[in-house]
């Protein structure tokens, strides 16, 4: 197996010592990218892009010399592509049709983005859900030191974990969070994670004395996670959520927005709010807070929900099935 990706990747996933041949790319946006594509793909049984823009440029490369209509390609579509504007979404339009024409199989993460696929043109889209592996060792849940790092340990916890960036709700999170300063005791909000954002929230905090902590990256997540009386979820958009995955395994009750792959992925496990209703996020992160009962019933519920989502292997079994089925065309 090859597998082509900015140099820096194999930093993070360890490609070479996988036992995978790794091909470095130039920076994204860089002309010699296709051509590097090109070489890497000459005599390719099966090409498979992740994400649209890899699948637009690995659909250059076969056009253009790299293994043509002969090879096939798989694309899988894991998240939704984002613009803004008319002009923007009329381009990410044109580039949606052309990457699923010249896909032979789409493989989608949410039943939403399987229905877009087929929108815009393609001729196999398939539902491939992608279930990450759960964290590695002992997890302690409602664990002492994590929360007495936090400053939760005589006040309730409210956990959300992603990049600081548009999209992710979190305007809307502190908008409810400002409700929360009437409790007693007053809950606290953590935010893990890095963007262009947190400049804006962390004024926003300061200004109105809001009961959240932005406590950037975090290689503990799961641990800061399984302490947490709640996890939320406020994004504009998921396919199949971290989060959600890793809170559910955990037994740790949910609010999330009822978008995109969402409710498919925890069925009656979380409690689900409209996007942007910062008084319905509001209201139901109280509504667990007060009702004990109901956050046991939704953390049995998750474990459950766990339970029916495919494992690691078996998702990599599904995907070397449709390596079998291709090359056996």
């Amino acid at each position: 197996m090859t597998v082509c990706a900015p140099a820096e990747l194999d930093r993070v996933y360890d490609y070479l010592g996988a036992g995978a041949h790794f091909v470095p790319l130039p920076r994204l946006g860089d002309p010699a990218t296709v051509a590097a594509l090109r070489n890497a793909c000459i005599g390719a049984d099966v090409v498979h892009a992740h994400g649209l823009e890899a699948s637009v440029r690995a659909a250059l490369a076969l056009a253009g010399g790299g293994g043509g209509d002969r090879t096939p390609l798989v694309t899988t579509w894991d998240c939704r592509n984002q613009a803004h504007g008319a002009a923007r979404g009329g381009v990410l339009r044109l580039l949606e049709r052309r990457t699923v024409r010249a896909a032979t199989v789409v493989l989608a993460t949410s039943s939403e983005l399987v229905d877009r696929a087929r929108r815009r043109g393609a001729r196999d889209a398939r539902l491939a859900p992608v279930t990450v592996p759960p964290a590695r060792g002992p997890v302690c849940l409602h664990d002492g030191k994590a929360r007495a790092e936090l400053g939760a340990v005589d006040r309730p916890l409210l956990m959300a974990v992603g990049a600081l960036e548009r999209g992710r709700g979190y305007r809307t999170l502190l908008d409810a969070a400002r409700s929360w300063r009437e409790l007693d005791p007053q809950p606290l909000l953590v935010i893990a994670g890095e963007g262009r954002e947190r400049a804006a929230l962390q004024r926003r905090i300061v200004a109105e004395g809001l009961p959240v902590r932005l406590i950037g990256r975090r290689e503990d997540v799961a641990e800061l996670l399984a302490a947490a009386d709640v996890a939320v979820l406020p994004s504009r958009w998921e396919a199949r959520s971290l989060l959600a995955q890793e809170a559910l395994r955990l037994g740790v009750p949910l609010v999330a927005t009822a978008v995109g792959g969402v409710p498919e992925l925890v069925g009656d496990a979380a409690e689900l709010v409209p996007y942007g209703d910062a008084e319905a996020l509001a209201r139901a992160v109280r509504g667990l807070l007060d009702d004990v009962e109901r956050r046991m019933d939704l953390a049995a519920a998750g474990r459950v929900q766990a339970g029916t989502w495919p494992t690691e292997d078996e998702t990599v079994a599904h995907v070397l099935s449709v390596y079998d089925e291709l090359m056996g065309r």
